[in-house]
């Protein structure tokens, strides 16, 4: 391969970048150095797409793994002819080389003089864009000569529920689309050709549109989207208006929409930024606050998430807590005292976690929580995996009100909130000083990571440092809720603010 072809040397993944935007393929080849930094849940993805792909490989026991690290692509390439030479049943990250496109295959199968091909994804469903990911492997794989039968597209099925070991045949779903990849074959040399073709020429002039993000967030968002400004057609929140349509009017600025286009929640998000306005309706926070008596906690969790369930009764991607921050204020007046839990990770920290919990919480408590339907799906969840702590758990549900009520109504709303009731939009712009600027940890995501990251690091220093930024963290949102509700009750009685 001569130098100047480098850059039009495709691969599974650059083929499916070309399909969903030509100028992002231009760029990758071209300008990677403007790429986005992977996202904390990006990258947590990539891990458990390893993983999950671990686990496959279990489907078909005593196969040969042709290694990425180490090995050149045509190292990669040579082995794989080997393995198929010598006869290996099955084998994983098979690599091949065909009309200068490079995929390595998941899974290939010996199924009586013939291949079967197997794409692993760690979603719960079958999505049509996998489709051309399956596609160009077979495309590749046959015109190296490699006979192929099926092609199956392995998922994750959530509704495994793990007792013991993980069993790969119940946690997986296999589903044929041979007839879809082959109907998809006559039209990957054409587009090949072009996508080599745009390559060699100048940067493709195409605007931004939905593909940005369909079916992948592209990561040159932050070069193609430059020319928006941070308050535009597209921070409108919620249904209404179709953006792109009005982007393709010429209205970008947020100040440019005309307002009687929008319905009446975007109305007001627009109107109040325009005139940096904000409000608060005393009469209705009144009416709120009347809900809320003592004891009063307030509550927040920290869950994650994983694809191949780690605990017995648990399924694929089933939030199971391992952290709280518990704020608690037994009478009016008093001085709030903090509770906190964070498991160790590595072991089922759900029982220690509800016993513990329905400790620190008094019977008939108010329970102040913030997007109550996450909370109360923990709750419940950890009633269903221990019997004997289900009355309690269900009482704290039964005692919750949802703070975030008065904000998604607007009884309450800032220009500053950007048309969101998050707590991330709402708490700095109400209780400034409850920032999460500068924080180590400063999202879910970054926390559920961390908790991971805790199990796998050897240092007991970065350990603690770890450990303390979590806690740091969680406390911090349930202190904002404390915070939140004195400055809603100074705004019920009629002060401003």
């Amino acid at each position: 391969m001569s130098p100047s072809d480098k850059t039009t040397y495709l691969s599974k993944s650059l083929y499916t970048r070309g399909l969903q935007c030509h100028k992002s393929l231009y760029l990758d080849r071209h300008q990677p150095e403007l790429r986005a930094a992977p996202s904390p849940e990006l990258e947590a993805l990539w891990k458990s797409g390893h993983e999950v792909g671990d686990f496959a490989h279990m489907l078909f026991p005593g196969g040969v793994v042709v290694p990425f690290d180490g090995l050149t692509k045509e190292e990669q390439v040579a082995k794989t002819r080997e393995e198929i030479d010598r006869g290996t049943k099955a084998i994983y990250e098979a690599t091949f080389s065909f009309d200068d496109v490079f995929v390595k295959a998941d899974i290939i199968v010996r199924n009586r003089g013939y291949w079967d091909l197997y794409e692993v994804k760690s979603s719960t469903s079958v999505k049509e864009h996998y489709w051309d990911d399956v596609a160009v492997q077979y495309y590749v794989l046959s015109g190296c000569g490699l006979p192929i039968n099926k092609a199956y597209l392995v998922h994750i099925n959530n509704g495994y529920v793990r007792d013991g070991d993980v069993v790969p045949e119940e946690l997986f779903v296999k589903q044929d689309i041979t007839g879809i990849v082959r109907e998809k074959q006559a039209s990957i040399p054409d587009t090949l050709a072009e996508m080599r073709v745009m390559l060699r020429g100048k940067m493709p002039e195409i605007d931004i549109g939905p593909h940005c993000s369909d079916p992948y967030d592209c990561d040159f968002m932050d070069f193609c989207w430059r020319h928006v400004p941070e308050h535009s057609v597209f921070s409108l929140r919620g249904r209404g208006i179709d953006p792109w349509e009005m982007y393709r009017q010429g209205v970008v600025k947020l100040q440019d929409v005309p307002l009687d286009s929008l319905n009446l929640m975007q109305r007001m998000q627009a109107e109040y930024f325009l005139d940096r306005k904000s409000h608060a309706d005393p009469a209705k926070i009144r009416e709120f606050l009347k809900k809320i008596r003592y004891p009063v906690c307030f509550l927040d969790f920290e869950t994650f998430g994983s694809a191949i369930p780690l605990f017995d009764g648990t399924r694929p991607y089933q939030q199971v807590p391992f952290q709280y921050s518990l704020h608690r204020s037994d009478a009016g007046g008093e001085e709030v005292t903090h509770f906190e839990y964070l498991a160790h990770p590595g072991v089922d920290p759900r029982r220690e976690i509800a016993e513990k919990l329905v400790g620190e919480i008094p019977e008939g408590a108010c329970m102040l929580v913030y997007n109550m339907a996450f909370e109360k799906r923990v709750l419940r969840e950890l009633g269903e995996s221990i019997p004997m702590l289900r009355k309690r758990l269900n009482a704290v549900i039964d005692g919750m009100i949802d703070l975030m009520e008065p904000f998604k109504r607007r009884d309450i709303y800032h220009w500053r909130m950007d048309g969101s009731y998050s707590l991330k939009s709402v708490l700095p712009v109400l209780v400034p000083e409850m920032t999460y600027e500068g924080m180590e940890i400063s999202d879910g995501a970054m926390a559920s990571e961390a908790y991971f990251t805790m199990e796998e690091t050897a240092d007991p220093a970065e350990r603690s440092r770890m450990r303390k930024a979590l806690l740091e963290y969680c406390g911090q949102d349930t202190l904002g809720l404390v915070r939140l509700l004195e400055k809603m009750r100074t705004m019920a009685a009629g002060s401003k603010g």
